[in-house]
């Protein structure tokens, strides 16, 4: 009965936020309240479940997404994002277009969100596109895929973030399995840009505001001075999760010292000390409720509910007994890692938002990680990689991202079916297929 429950909640969830219109938080509310009343919950039992999961949640992961969002705004504002995409291209070389517009998409978008980092990129990707004689088909597959490889598996993105607080992972393996898994996952989709994509022609057109991309790179600041807000706390998270691993620091001063600037949100707060560098003058009005940081705060708000609703759901499911009953039902169905992926990927290709399907996953199976033989740290961390992995699967119609895409390059809509559709199917895919390998040697 409460596998049946379980279903219906999921399909209630997907038909209130795409057919109603219903906001996602109030969608994940209003389903764990039904779900615990037709699980014969107690009243108090719910309540409880409600203020637990929800403050729970957000008190270990909220400060977090809402101080990442505004590292994002002061890089995407000063045009420090695209400093640090000219650095990737320099790198890469500017003669491998497609393999360095996937790379600068990928690094763009573990502080910017997504779509932002599609916006700032690309009159870039049509210059660039141009001056090789390409079409556009193959340069915006590669960008879109890199953006979506580390939206949808990297912290400090919100979404990552959030799924690794409610999955209860350690942040710094997720940050190093979902770096080098999105990297190496990139190369199928990079393929398929070049060899199929490519037979499909969009001339690259040079409009006015491809002009914008010499203009912001002349007033942005300096390449090290944008990729210190963004690389700091990610190592800082990975030095404390390292030494909580290996113990090479064991005790004293220096071990407090790793612990206290390895928490996420320290880590973060100096991200964010580092970003207010990136101006050439620092004013009241970036600061200022109605500037940039206002913004950014209003932007990570519908973030930070839909997560602290996730966590609402996670515990009325957990108080439910939901884990046993799944636990035991899949007892004989080695299933394991790819539950997490088949779930998120369902929520995704229904519903079309990234952050909404992973959160929901991870609140539906938070309470039955260790029935499925998921509970180890490795195995945590690569359950909120599947489910990033999942949630890239696949971006059509539902998804604003595909609309993006394929209105910002000229991309009918059945070209974007079978190119950039198909090219999420294949980098998530890719992703999992990696985080399978990554379970069996290390799980």
């Amino acid at each position: 009965m409460l596998i049946i429950l379980l279903l219906l909640a999921v399909v209630l969830v997907v038909i209130s936020t795409t057919k109603l219109h219903l906001h996602p938080f109030l969608a994940l509310i209003f389903v764990a309240i039904l779900f615990g009343l037709a699980a014969g919950i107690e009243p108090q039992m719910l309540i409880q479940s409600i203020n637990e999961g929800f403050g729970k949640t957000l008190g270990s992961i909220g400060l977090v997404i809402i101080i990442g969002v505004m590292i994002g705004a002061f890089l995407e504002h000063t045009g420090g994002a695209v400093r640090l995409a000219n650095g990737m291209l320099k790198l890469i070389g500017k003669k491998r277009v497609p393999e360095a517009m996937s790379l600068t998409g990928w690094l763009i978008s573990i502080p910017v969100f997504g779509d932002s980092g599609f916006v700032i990129l690309n009159s870039l990707n049509n210059a660039l596109t141009k001056k090789a004689g390409l079409s556009l088909t193959v340069t915006t597959v590669c960008l879109a895929t890199g953006l979506l490889a580390t939206h949808t598996m990297v912290p400090p993105t919100p979404g990552p973030i959030a799924t690794a607080s409610i999955i209860e992972a350690n942040l710094g393996l997720v940050i190093v399995f979902g770096a080098v898994i999105s990297l190496l996952a990139l190369i199928p989709p990079l393929i398929f840009a070049k060899k199929y994509a490519s037979k499909t022609w969009i001339e690259p057109t040079l409009g006015e505001g491809d002009s914008d991309f010499e203009k912001k790179l002349a007033a942005a600041p300096s390449f090290m001075k944008s990729v210190l807000p963004v690389i700091i706390p990610l190592l800082l998270i990975v030095l404390k999760s390292v030494n909580d691993f290996s113990q090479f620091v064991s005790e004293g001063g220096v071990k407090e010292i790793i612990d206290f600037l390895g928490t996420p949100v320290i880590a973060l707060i100096l991200g964010l000390l580092l970003a207010f560098l990136l101006p050439k003058r620092l004013e009241k009005k970036m600061v200022a409720t109605d500037g940039w940081l206002g913004k950014a705060l209003l932007d990570s708000a519908s973030i930070v509910m839909i997560t602290g609703a996730g966590g609402v759901f996670g515990k009325v499911l957990q108080n439910a007994g939901l884990g046993d009953v799944i636990g035991s039902a899949l007892a004989d169905y080695p299933i394991g890692i790819l539950l997490p992926f088949l779930i998120s990927a369902a929520l995704k290709t229904a519903q079309g938002s990234s952050t909404v399907a992973m959160i929901t996953t991870a609140s539906i199976l938070s309470p039955m990680l260790p029935q499925l033989g998921l509970d180890s740290e490795v195995s945590r961390a690569l359950v909120v990689l599947a489910i990033g992995s999942g949630s890239a699967v696949v971006s059509h119609v539902s998804d604003s991202f595909f609309w993006l895409v394929t209105q910002m390059t000229g991309m009918s809509i059945s070209q974007g079916y079978r190119l950039h559709t198909v090219a999420t199917g294949i980098l998530g895919a890719s992703c999992f297929i990696l985080i399978y390998v990554a379970k069996l040697i290390w799980g």
